[in-house]
């Protein structure tokens, strides 16, 4: 059985790493997490920068499904923390939420930084212990933890450990990936890292580069194939990013890994059909510019019209030439051609990980006995939402469940 004397290791301080210390020190372990950080929770506290989206309130069913083919894998841990469990653990820690318009989960504080001050308050009261600056490097002759320390090499025993390192998004936060080659060393399937809820490149125009950079697009319909969905996105230096275009990151970066390139088509006017904007445009111009006529026949912002102008320029057409049957058809069928995908480093998340099949039914690396791991270091990836840390949480608190019961055997 576990006891004091029985001592896990955590490496990883993010959502995953925190709730399995959570689950093992209230099991009655020993528990100390290790970072490389100088402290705990730096991507969950970029996180909430701009409101932190804990969960989100659609129905289990749904909710599950967005975890795509791996939510067969994720199901029995999301089942066993789910959304209003997540929500209660707040409320518990002094942070009660609420369900915003578009269905997602945020403490009512919004902000990340009360919750998680909470949460290491609750960890330190159940006796968890933490160690920063100590980055994982592996396992020496003896099969004991080494970490790289300010004082030098560090070698740990634990009893088990739990690995939540993260993915490779935003490493200057600490997620950088480099726990893959450990594992790879040690036989462990890993699927590549790549980025997920990412934005993609584009060869813009210098002329709408220079003018649109940082402009949103608002209240477009994007598509892709059979995916479409509707949101919003902004223009980049580089391409464009943003909701919308998060949500379809993953088949664009699928597409574009198999051609080398990714059409998506943006409908700027999505609530007026074809015929009514075709009326719309067959009114006279008058003295206007065309692209005064442009926005405020088919009510379309500046950063809309250039971005007409690219599709026309990608065609080889003169908008202004176009019939209104055709510019009515433009607008709501604009053609981008995404050339790439924007580096990992500025992704919101990964995909890739630990593969599922080297990982038994509590998450245990088959290869490593006594060897967890959680979060987002496991082969899954979702939209944003609230589905991301969700998973985390659950994962991190059955990884901690699977470390108990090991033990127990």
């Amino acid at each position: 059985m576990t006891s004091p004397e029985t001592h896990i290791a955590v490496i990883g301080a993010g959502p995953a790493g925190l709730m399995a210390a959570q689950v093992l020190a209230q099991g009655g372990a020993r528990v100390t997490v290790y970072d490389a950080m100088p402290s705990a929770g730096r991507k969950f506290l970029m996180a909430g920068r701009g409101g932190l989206n804990l969960t989100h309130s659609e129905p289990l069913p749904q909710f599950i499904a967005r975890y795509r083919e791996a939510a067969p894998k994720l199901q029995a841990a999301i089942e066993a923390f789910p959304p209003d469990a997540l929500r209660a653990w707040s409320e518990a820690l002094g942070e009660p939420t609420f369900v915003g318009t578009s269905g997602r989960v945020f403490p009512k504080a919004f902000k990340a930084s009360p919750l998680l001050r909470a949460w290491l308050r609750r960890l330190d009261a159940a006796g968890a212990q933490f160690a920063f600056r100590h980055r994982w490097i592996g396992w020496n002759s003896e099969g004991r933890l080494v970490f790289q320390t300010p004082h030098g090499p560090s070698a740990v025993a634990a009893d088990a450990a739990v690995l939540a390192l993260g993915g490779a998004s935003w490493p200057r936060l600490g997620s950088d990936g480099g726990w893959t080659t450990i594992l790879a060393a040690k036989g462990v399937a890993v699927a590549a890292l790549r980025p997920a809820n990412c934005g993609f490149t584009v060869a813009w125009s210098d002329i709408f580069r220079a003018r649109f950079e940082g402009q949103p697009l608002k209240s477009i319909a994007l598509s892709f194939g059979p995916h479409g969905l509707r949101g919003e996105a902004i223009v980049t230096r580089a391409g464009i990013e943003g909701g919308a275009i998060y949500a379809l990151s993953a088949e664009l970066r699928e597409a574009i890994a198999a051609n080398g390139e990714a059409v998506l088509h943006v409908a700027l006017r999505p609530d007026i059909d074809q015929a009514e904007l075709v009326k719309r445009l067959s009114a006279p111009r008058g003295k206007q510019s065309f692209s005064n006529f442009l926005r405020k026949a088919a009510q379309i912002s500046p950063v809309a019209i250039g971005l007409l102008q690219e599709a026309a320029i990608q065609a080889g057409q003169s908008l202004s030439g176009m019939s209104p049957e055709r510019l009515a058809e433009l607008i709501n069928t604009a053609a981008v051609k995404l050339t790439g995908v924007a580096p990992i480093v500025r992704a919101i998340s990964s995909a890739g990980g630990i593969c599922f099949d080297e990982l038994d039914a509590d998450f245990m690396i088959r290869k490593l006995p006594g060897v967890f791991a959680a979060g987002e270091m496991l082969d899954w990836e979702a939209p944003t939402g609230g589905y991301l840390l969700q998973a985390s949480f659950a994962t991190g608190a059955a990884a901690g469940r699977g470390v108990l019961e090991w033990l127990d055997l």
